[in-house]
């Protein structure tokens, strides 16, 4: 600024004209930056607002200083921000091929989009005369026949069995986790480790328990 010209104080609610010579502490009445959200119309510093600009801009400045010749910055908020949604990939939407190694041990396959879930089943059986009191909706359970022949997503079983002759030391398999690293594969439950996949995948199984169709 020129010393001795006149200028136009940038401060929002003040708009004064003022020099270098006339510029003392709290001849400036002002407001922090303005908040647009919704159609309404807000100051940040003493929170009065209003929907019509030209009476929003009349509202008096609440805070005193000096002028100055820098811009304020303004935000504009929304009410309902929008975050976007992911898209899934077109592995996600293919089902694992249970002609497929690592769709059969529970490993995702870049071809056929196999994903692991949640270990262990659960079997649930209730009396006739049990009352049971629940907080929250009851969750849907998998009806599965005893005789129907379901293939084991444990990572290192793929075995096809019968929930009929499912037990605790029916499966043996890897409880994990699997660790690529520079190169090398291998389980951190039995730290075996090889450098080609089919090595990895031929890793004999360090657990047993059950079988799981919905994989570990």
């Amino acid at each position: 600024m020129e010393k001795g010209g006149a200028v136009r104080c940038q401060r929002i609610g003040c708009d004064a004209m003022f020099t270098e010579e006339n510029n003392a502490e709290g001849s400036c009445r002002y407001h922090d930056s303005p908040i647009f959200h919704d159609g309404m119309k807000e100051w940040s510093c003493c929170r009065q607002k209003s929907h019509d600009f030209s009476l929003f801009l009349a509202i008096p400045g609440c805070k005193t200083g000096k002028h100055t010749t820098e811009k304020p910055v303004t935000r504009t908020v929304s009410a309902n921000p929008q975050k976007p949604m992911p898209l899934p990939s077109a592995a996600q939407n293919k089902k694992p091929d249970d002609s497929c190694s690592r769709c059969r041990q529970g490993f995702f396959c870049s071809d056929h989009g196999s994903q692991g879930r949640p270990s262990k089943p659960s079997v649930v059986t209730a009396k006739k005369d049990d009352h049971v009191e629940q907080a929250a909706a009851p969750s849907v359970k998998k009806i599965v026949d005893l005789n129907e022949p379901q293939i084991c997503r444990n990572k290192g079983c793929g075995k096809t069995f019968k929930e009929k002759d499912n037990h605790e030391t029916a499966c043996e398999y890897h409880p994990g986790p699997a660790i690529f690293h520079d190169r090398l594969r291998g389980w951190k439950c039995c730290d075996i480790h090889v450098k080609e996949f089919d090595e990895f995948l031929n890793i004999p199984p360090c657990t047993k328990g059950w079988h799981n169709a919905d994989g570990a």
